[in-house]
């Protein structure tokens, strides 16, 4: 069956390149298609949710996905990890410490929940936590085939001790932000957050994309470079950081 981005509620970006905005928390998920292979971004709320993007990714693509990238530690980007089985699953470095604790996932159990999570969705979830198979300690190149390469790159601590993005060459360039930048609300800063190292972030995260790519943040609208580039500013304000 042949269906498109559209009909399933997906927003193509570029070629092969998409993305779901996906119900509760107006979470991101995206797609990357190469030759016999695709990778996700992020992998949504539940084990439920992230059946459906599998299914949804490999209608999409034509084929099986094969690898996952999560952009940082929070329920509603990694609850579904593992529903991708047989994946290669990749995060940034020190991500496995945040997810085999125990003292970390009833942290992370009690915020799903509290954020309106199903308790037995997010204990079902907990049990099954996926741990990235790769860590991103700087820089890591992906290649999907067909000439399609992807970067991955740690750009943290910021929005978490743990903070990955995921940049898509092309016409446009796509950069998928995680959380480092919130267009539907004000970029939030928990506990795990490093909010004196966000704006450097942010800045590494620009210099990364240049002016020209669509930035898709963790929650949120596709925004461009003025976006990010005030939103840093608006952050370094709000923390005292200096400009």
């Amino acid at each position: 069956m042949t269906v498109t981005w559209e009909e399933l509620g997906w927003e193509r970006l570029a070629s092969g390149v998409g993305r779901c905005r996906l119900p509760g928390w107006d979470c991101t998920a995206g797609l990357v298609v190469g030759e016999g292979s695709a990778l996700i971004v992020d992998a949504g709320s539940s084990l439920a949710e992230g059946a459906r993007l599998r299914t949804q990714a490999q209608w999409l693509a034509g084929h099986r996905v094969t690898h996952l990238a999560l952009t940082h530690p929070h329920f509603d980007h990694v609850f579904g990890a593992a529903a991708f089985a047989g994946t290669a699953v990749y995060g940034p470095v020190g991500m496995d410490t945040v997810l085999e604790g125990r003292h970390a996932r009833d942290e992370l159990r009690g915020d799903a929940v509290r954020n309106g999570l199903d308790p037995a969705s997010a204990e079902e979830a907990v049990d099954a936590l996926v741990r990235p198979h790769h860590q991103v300690s700087g820089e890591w190149t992906l290649d999907l085939g067909g000439g399609r390469r992807v970067l991955l790159a740690n750009v943290g601590p910021a929005h978490t001790a743990h903070d990955l993005v995921v940049l898509v060459p092309g016409d446009p360039e796509v950069v998928f932000c995680g959380d480092l930048v919130e267009e539907s609300g004000e970029p939030q800063a928990g506990s795990d957050a490093v909010p004196s190292h966000w704006p450097a972030a942010l800045d590494r995260l620009l210099d990364l994309g240049g002016e020209d790519a669509l930035y898709v943040p963790g929650h949120g609208a596709v925004v461009d470079a003025e976006f990010v580039r005030r939103q840093r500013d608006e952050l370094a304000t709000r923390f005292g950081v200096s400009q």
